[in-house]
């Protein structure tokens, strides 16, 4: 079966590929992702992690946050692209970078996330649902 969804980071020595439709997708605007991201927010596709392959290894930044779970952010240890996200509160997901897809043009948002964190300068679909909250994630 090809894969659905497929990418890499930007020199290549990491790629995935999933064949499963993803459980969740969305734009985080909390400040941890503005500062890992050096962006407004991080479009993130959540997937079963059991669905995933991925080809070389990445290494992981892990952060508490806020609400005391850990987020570890995983990217290539060659290009620095972030590729990957794990929640402590979410244990078996992975979750993807929307930016370093194939086709980009899969990554289909259904909200906004943290917006009470978005930056004065972000700019918001106003047709996507948008949750409250400022707490890192």
């Amino acid at each position: 079966m090809k894969a659905a969804y497929s990418g890499q980071c930007l020199c290549g020595e990491i790629s995935y590929s999933a064949a499963a439709e993803p459980v969740f997708s969305g734009n985080c605007h909390c400040k941890d992702c503005q500062r890992s991201s050096g962006s407004a927010y991080i479009p993130a596709i959540i997937f079963h992690e059991k669905d995933v392959a991925v080809s070389g290894k990445a290494k992981y930044f892990r952060l508490a946050a806020d609400s005391g779970n850990v987020h570890e952010r995983g990217f290539c240890p060659n290009c620095g692209s972030q590729l990957f996200a794990r929640f402590s509160n979410m244990p078996g997901m992975l979750g993807i970078k929307a930016g370093t897809l194939d086709d980009s043009s899969k990554y289909s948002p259904m909200l906004d996330f943290h917006v009470g964190s978005a930056a004065s300068w972000d700019f918001m679909n106003p047709e996507l649902p948008k949750k409250q909250g400022s707490a890192r994630s």
